[in-house]
């Protein structure tokens, strides 16, 4: 499964390569070029396989906790706990049927706001070699689940509202899903935030 998601870029890159050149002559940041890390703009890689969901969800911390620096005030590691406690939660946060029989069968959170520091670490060394700066101007929070449900032909929808009930800085979530039904690519708003299986 992990490899099924591995291949979920490539899959899909004709796909991302065309939405980014419509991007592009729409919406030009402020350095002429396409940014991977967009304030407002999460991406959900999502893979079902048999009973096996993956859901991989990636998200600039501003969108989720509202800021990207480091949590050193107590007001700010509130902020940071609350989002953690809210990311283990994903059959809430994914409102996913209780018709499927999912369960989760693993969860990983990964961000330098939870004290991941090891990648952070890392990428200052190679950065400090390469001769460029790190800034943890653009910190990252990483969730990736798998669930294990007994129905899964219970899943027509993949219903991403309470991901923008709960983080409303969130504009727009970009999937990339793989099903049964095929591969499709998806932008999911608040006010359209359903997509189908």
């Amino acid at each position: 499964m992990r490899r099924l998601l591995l291949a979920l870029p490539f899959a899909l890159l004709p796909l991302a390569v065309a939405h980014a050149a419509v991007e592009h002559d729409h919406d030009h940041d402020e350095h002429g070029s396409l940014s991977a890390h967009e304030h407002g703009v999460g991406r959900l890689n999502a893979a079902l396989d048999g009973q096996t969901l993956e859901l991989e969800l990636e998200s600039p911390a501003m969108n989720l906790v509202g800021f990207e620096h480091a949590a050193t005030t107590d007001a700010d590691k509130a902020k940071v706990a609350v989002v953690r406690a809210q990311l283990e939660k994903p059959l809430v946060l994914f409102n996913l049927p209780k018709a499927a029989g999912c369960v989760v069968a693993t969860q990983e959170l990964e961000s330098p706001l939870f004290g991941d520091k090891p990648d952070a670490d890392d990428h200052d060394e190679e950065d400090a070699k390469d001769g460029h700066e790190h800034h943890q101007d653009h910190s990252e929070i990483h969730a990736h689940y798998q669930f294990s449900c007994s129905a899964p032909g219970a899943l027509k929808t993949l219903d991403l509202a309470n991901i923008f009930n709960t983080f409303p800085a969130t504009q727009k979530v970009q999937v990339q899903l793989i099903s049964p039904s095929g591969q499709q690519g998806v932008e999911v708003t608040a006010k359209a935030a359903a997509l189908k299986f």
